[in-house]
């Protein structure tokens, strides 16, 4: 179900740069007087919220009448919250949202903390507009008496509390949607909760219930409904009436049945049963599509004690949300829920280790060398890497990855890989559907290593015993393996992929209206020892072909074997036994085949090309530079179907030329983009050789390195008009030359892609070339970080310096700088932004210098000021500078294995590899 946050997250947002601008009016500066004439007063981030609040109440300002959004932390003093919220009703009378939540804080092992929130003062039941109340990540144990008499909501979130019960007064509400309380610590339900009519969405997931009341089923309105691990061991006969409902989540229950009505709402389009104890379920839901039931012991005989316990079963388990500057947590033999911001998700059950241990996470950026693609696979995430490597847990681990489902799903599956002792292996994969456009991929896993999410043609596989069997495709029936009786002496396991080509495709490359091919098969096998008897494989026939009508002559078997590098024609080799719709024939080897109908004699250089094309994809190169910092220069590769709509996303932010006309790549393919005429690359990255930009295709990615840039040319006197362009392969000592570079713009060099301009403007004022950084300030030597996490050296913290801009005063509060220290270096370089900026970054760092965490603080910070582009810079700067310092262990010879990234395995294929 969505997350509850979602309501308000969106419309709430603070205005871009207004930071600073808020904190000026709250204490009492002149600051912007236009501030608070729009209606969010967002405090919740700041420093004292509470006190600024009561600041603007005392001052009796006018405009806090028109706020209708009001944001503060649950981590304030609760007194002194109190006192705050019970002036609230008298200020803000036209308030429609009020989030009060907790979970700002982490605690050591970076979990959310819950606010200090108990309790709310009456006079908030005088917020006759409110709609939207937000509780969530507070330490409330009963529900504040004056909720209740808010009617007028429709959004009521009390998430991750500490509710045993809720009151009889809770069906008071005529106009509540929203309803959510999971992680709580709820037994019963009143059954008051039936007289909420206008419900659509109630989530009631991670409590103790183990019975709900019948009047469950007067909810009318109904859509969603969340009952996920609790205890509960059977369900009322009345949920059959929810005749709106869509969605019922009850995993990780207690259950021994179900009611068979379920299975006749006319709306229901999710019933997600796993992990309870079901025996026997009505034969309407076993048919059922939208029915899960994975984790029950369907047919198994259970003792009496699973069916009616006396003592319900407790089943707390610690629960982990890590930020993105962790990377590592603690697991112990209780086990733990573990939730990455990196989207991954990990289970450990009890039991899972028998000592406490230590689990380091990393998500690498992909490249072929960790990354093994057969020809038609096309990667779905980052490569994740899990350590300590192969230590073996007593029970699998849950492991589920967060991934955007490809546009084309028919015939295509996706899978989880990865790496085990050496070689590359598919785990078992289930996909479970979050949102229209996010899927977790989830699987088990033994122990740890590293993993990637994969789309691949559909897969089938067989044991083929001695005595023989038969193999047929999932994705196509027509395509099947028939293995006789001796075919092989001892069991052998055997793989079928079938990829589909389109026939218009294959009549442009033919240049022939009546050309057409059947699906292309891939067999493959353990080993690779031929088969003993031959075994009889069979292919459809090229649509618009029939075995009545067929011309023989253009008829051709092709076969291709890796690492070969051209399709050969066999058709004269084999026998073709011709059906009315399908051809046979007998081979003793297993490899590519694909029959083709055409008139053209000599096929094989054509198959390969339309072979190629199959896997290639049609994309174009962008260069954009932010508005109000044009040394910022985004360079992206967009499949051509997504570029109009990520340029009008962009648009707003960035500006630079028309996309390049479009060029053809391959999954995994290698390219670089090279600046020229004057332009330089500004910063040392890990993707930077020789100043060229470093890339690797792959389609279902961003593909997309933002890159600053200098130049040596003098700006004070004119622009200075450069240019970026695009090379395939892999980066190497000769760039060609610029004006070789626009001879290619015609086609003379097959390595050139695309040239697009790039323009610095004009330098304003009398700064000149190395006068801007550092000028009008002294700075003493400083190092942030350590040698292990990666250290931000002075350059690199000027480098920062010089991108922030107007966005300083936000990322200094959100590093937790008094505001009256910012007043101070306005003051004290009133007339120099940059002098602001080094002073106040500079000044912090020095306070920070050799305190742990430190690094991971301000790239918060400047993730929480939306300047995610130089967070990226940081975080690229430090792993340059973690690589390194693993580098250097391991000549000298002081790295465990773990350290070393894997190599392709020996049996991979140039192609694979290449793809």
């Amino acid at each position: 179900m969505a997350a509850e946050e979602e309501w308000l997250e969106p419309e709430a947002a603070a205005p871009e740069d207004a930071a600073g601008e808020v904190v000026d009016a709250v204490d009492g500066e002149p600051g912007d007087p236009h501030l608070l004439l729009g209606n969010r007063l967002n405090l919740h981030l700041y420093p004292r919220g509470c006190h600024r609040l009561l600041h603007l109440c005392a001052q009796r300002a006018p405009q806090l009448l028109e706020v209708e959004f009001l944001q503060l932390s649950g981590h304030e003093d609760p007194r002194l919250l109190e006192a705050t919220l019970a002036q609230v009703p008298a200020n803000l009378q036209h308030l429609r949202s009020l989030v009060l939540r907790g979970g700002q804080q982490q605690d050591v092992l970076g979990a959310c903390s819950r606010g200090f929130l108990t309790t709310l003062p009456a006079g908030l039941s005088d917020l006759a507009r409110l709609a939207h109340l937000d509780l969530s990540f507070n330490s409330l144990e009963t529900l504040p008496a004056c909720v209740p008499q808010m009617r007028g909501l429709s959004t009521l979130l009390l998430s991750y509390n500490c509710l045993s019960e809720l009151p009889d007064s809770l069906g008071a509400f005529p106009s509540l949607s929203f309803l959510s309380v999971s992680h709580n610590c709820l037994r019963t339900l009143p059954p008051a909760l039936g007289s909420l009519s206008a419900l659509q969405r109630l989530d009631l997931s991670e409590n103790l219930l183990d019975t709900l009341p019948p009047e469950i089923g007067d909810l009318s309105s109904l859509t969603e409904l969340n009952l996920a691990s609790n205890q509960l061991q059977g369900l009322p006969i009345s949920l059959v009436g929810l005749r709106s409902l869509r969605f019922l989540i009850l995993h990780s229950n207690l259950l021994t049945s179900v009611p068979s009505g379920l299975a006749h709402l006319p709306l229901l389009a999710r019933l997600d049963l796993r992990d309870n104890q079901l025996r026997d379920v009505p034969p309407e839901l076993l048919d059922a599509p939208f029915v899960r039931l994975q984790g029950n012991p369907l047919g198994k005989a259970l003792p009496a004690s699973h069916s009616a316990p006396e003592t319900p079963v407790t089943r707390e388990m610690p629960r982990l949300f890590l930020n993105s500057d962790l990377d590592s947590f603690l697991v112990t033999p209780q086990g733990c829920l573990v939730t990455l911001a990196c989207g991954v998700r990990l289970r450990f059950p009890a039991g899972a280790t028998a000592d406490p241990i230590n689990i380091h996470y990393r998500l690498r950026l992909p490249e072929p060398r960790l990354v093994p693609l057969g020809p038609h696979d096309a990667l779905l995430s980052a490569v994740l890497e899990l350590r300590p490597h192969g230590v073996a847990f007593q029970q699998e681990v849950g492991l589920w990855l967060l991934f955007v489902p490809p546009r084309a799903r028919r015939c295509r599956e996706v899978v989880v890989r990865t790496l085990s002792d050496d070689s590359w292996s598919d785990l078992e994969t289930h996909l479970e559907e979050e949102a229209p456009k996010r899927l977790w991929a989830h699987c088990q896993v033994p122990h740890f290593s590293w993993f990637l999410v994969v789309s691949r043609p559909v897969s089938n596989t067989c044991l083929v015993p001695p005595e023989g069997t038969l193999l047929c495709s999932s994705g196509h029936p027509g395509v099947k393996v028939t293995f006789p009786p001796g075919a092989t002496d001892e069991p052998r396991r055997v793989r079928m992929q079938v990829v589909h080509m389109a026939g218009r495709e294959l009549r442009a490359l033919l240049e022939e209206p009546g050309a057409a091919a059947s699906p292309l098969l891939c067999l493959s096998q353990r080993g690779t020892s031929s088969f003993l008897q031959p075994v009889t494989v069979q292919l459809p026939l090229p649509p618009g072909v029939t075995g009545l009508s067929l011309d023989r002559t253009c008829l051709h078997l092709l076969y291709w074997a890796p690492p070969a590098a051209a399709w050969d024609d066999i058709t004269a080799q084999v026998v073709l036994e011709i059906t009315h719709l399908y051809a046979r024939f007998r081979v003793t080897h297993f490899s590519w085949y694909w029959l083709w109908h055409t008139t053209k004699s000599c096929v094989q250089g054509l198959a390969r090309k339309a072979w190629e094309r199959l896997r290639l994809h049609q994309v174009n190169l962008i260069a954009l530079q932010r508005r109000r910092d044009p040394e910022q220069v985004l360079l992206q590769c967009l499949p051509r179907r997504k570029v109009d709509a990520t340029l009008q996303r962009l648009l707003d932010r960035y500006r630079g030329p028309e996309p390049s006309d479009t060029v053809e790549m391959f999954e995994g393919e290698k390219f670089f983009a090279a600046f020229e005429k004057g332009i330089d690359v500004d910063a040392d990255r890990p993707d930077c050789v020789e100043g060229r930009i470093y890339f690797v295709f792959y389609s279902h990615l961003k593909n997309l390195k933002e890159v600053y840039v200098t130049t040596a040319l003098d700006r004070r006197a004119q622009a200075v008009r450069g240019q970026v362009s695009f090379y395939r392969g892999a980066v190497s000592e000769e760039v060609p030359e610029e004006a070789a570079a626009a001879r290619q713009r015609k086609g003379a060099d097959p390595l050139w892609m695309a040239t697009l301009p790039i323009k610095l403007p004009r330098l304003r004022g009398s700064q000149g070339p190395g006068q801007g950084q550092g000028a009008s300030l002294s700075l003493a030597p400083l190092n942030l970080g350590d040698a292990e996490t990666g250290f931000l050296t002075q350059s690199n913290l000027l480098n920062v310096a010089g991108r922030l801009g107007t966005d300083w005063p936000a990322v200094a509060l959100h590093l937790g700088m008094p505001y009256r220290e910012l007043q101070r270096i306005r003051h004290e370089f009133r007339d120099d932004l940059d002098g602001q900026i080094r002073c106040m970054l500079f000044s912090w760092a020095e306070r920070q210098a050799g305190q742990p965490g430190a690094v991971g603080l301000l790239v918060r910070a400047l993730e929480q000021s939306d300047r995610l582009d130089i967070a990226e810079e940081v975080r690229a700067i430090l792993e340059l500078g973690r690589q390194k310092y693993k580098d250097s262990i391991q000549r000298a010879s002081l790295a465990p294995r773990d350290l070393a990234p894997p190599e392709p395995s020996a049996s991979q294929s140039p192609e694979s590899a290449q793809a």
